[in-house]
């Protein structure tokens, strides 16, 4: 089949097919005569195994692993189970910061009156909060900074013009 058919019978965009065939997550698909591409059946269910972890929110290093279990008939399913409970770890993680966000906002709306006034507990505590954002920005850049070395107490330096 074609890509438009393989895309059709996977739900994966023809883009996806060829980006998952450039990562190497699907080999190379075969060739017409005239340079079109072929999809196997076998093409086509590594693209739908493909498409059900993405759905799953596997990552596409993930979902190499995952590919290369699946095509290893002598693998132990501890491998999978491992993999995919790393996975729900990192959802859980992930549930729990949009949880956290959410309760600050539903704090911050429940004190917001939604009036024609324009003093908004949203609006402050968003202006109050960019300060701080910009802080983080520079501990963090300066934390990553070379380290300067220490002045030489016995070199004079001036600090202002005479």
């Amino acid at each position: 089949m074609n890509i438009g058919q393989a895309a059709a019978a996977t739900g994966v965009s023809a883009k996806m097919i060829r980006h998952y065939e450039g990562m190497g997550l699907l080999p190379p698909a075969a060739r017409t005569d005239a340079g079109y591409r072929q999809y196997s059946a076998r093409d086509v269910n590594m693209l739908r195994f493909i498409r059900h972890s993405r759905d799953l929110g596997f990552s596409l290093e993930q979902i190499r692993e995952l590919l290369d279990l699946w095509q290893n008939r002598r693998r132990s399913s501890r491998q999978v189970k491992a993999l995919a409970e790393a996975h729900m770890a990192e959802l859980d993680a992930k549930l729990a910061e949009l949880q956290s966000m959410r309760a600050t906002l539903a704090h911050l709306v429940h004190g917001c009156h939604g009036d024609d006034r324009p003093d908004c507990p949203i609006i402050d505590t968003l202006e109050a909060a960019a300060p701080v954002r910009r802080q983080a920005q520079v501990d963090d850049a300066a934390a990553a900074a070379p380290r300067a070395r220490p002045a030489d107490p016995r070199v004079r330096t001036r600090t202002s013009p005479r």
